[in-house]
């Protein structure tokens, strides 16, 4: 592997997550499982500010369960991550105690709550990153990984269908509803190069069998987004001028900071509380 170089610690930050110059196969393996853990784990968070915010009662119903497909996939991320860390951190620990900067998601998942149009807009791009990231997965040399994937691969399926659905319904539907679609698509689109990205530990999982390059599945995320997108007479945002960066790394936009508040408050104002 090529020697990686990044930014300097922060002081008391864990260097366990980095992928970092030095970084041991361990904090390597870690920091790749917490980065899909943190992926479902922080979208499932933003999915959960959509119950009775849907626009109507079965969509309340259905994003709310896509929400705990993705917190149960998170759930088995963070536990294996903590085993392979092996410091005795659980899934709780993991989710609640750790601050910003060692989140390693990708800024798509954690931006505002917008519109509904919006919402599918992102879920689209994100369901189809995840459906063909674990149809891969199922092969991983982790066995506890790709017994995760095998499950989780028929749950995304699900996901990106729903979405695709609305993209359709929406954008082949009223004139209103059709230019809100394409303003979602449009606002959505600067955050998802990032979902392509390969990084320190991707590129080492992928050199031991554990994971999958992301770039690797760029073709295919886009050409079924492409499609749904076509489908529903939309036409897909140009390359934009500015795209995220930086979310595997820990560095995260504002609206990150004030999830993570929220998220974490009961866990960390009752330190060692169990429920």
């Amino acid at each position: 592997m090529n020697e990686v170089t990044t930014r300097p610690p922060i002081a008391g930050e864990r260097a366990d997550v980095g992928g970092v110059r030095g970084a041991s196969p361990a904090q390597l393996h870690t920091a790749y499982l917490l980065s899909l853990g943190d992926d479902a784990l922080i979208y499932a968070q933003r999915l959960g500010e959509w119950l009775t915010h849907a626009p109507q009662i079965e969509e309340d119903m259905a994003l709310g369960n896509v929400g705990l497909d993705l917190l149960g996939q998170a759930r088995t991320l963070l536990t294996r991550a903590g085993e392979v860390e092996g410091e005795g951190r659980d899934e709780d620990a993991l989710a609640m105690l750790r601050d910003e900067r060692s989140f390693r998601n990708v800024q798509l998942v954690e931006q505002p709550r917008g519109d509904f149009a919006y919402e599918m807009a992102r879920m689209l791009w994100f369901a189809s990153y995840q459906c063909e990231l674990y149809s891969r997965l199922v092969d991983s040399a982790d066995e506890v990984l790709a017994g995760i994937a095998e499950k989780a691969v028929k749950e995304v399926d699900y996901h990106r269908d729903h979405a695709a659905q609305w993209v359709l319904r929406l954008g082949d539907g009223t004139e209103l509803s059709h230019g809100r679609m394409q303003v979602a698509l449009e606002a959505v689109h600067p955050y998802v190069g990032e979902l392509g990205e390969d990084y320190p530990a991707a590129v080492w999982a992928s050199e031991q069998g554990i994971g999958v390059l992301p770039s690797e599945l760029t073709e295919a995320v886009n050409s079924v987004v492409a499609q749904v997108v076509s489908q529903a007479t939309l036409a897909m945002p140009e390359p934009p001028r500015w795209h995220a960066r930086g979310g595997r790394e820990g560095v995260h936009s504002e609206a990150m900071g004030y999830l993570l508040a929220e998220m974490q408050h009961i866990a960390r104002s009752h330190p060692g509380a169990t429920w």
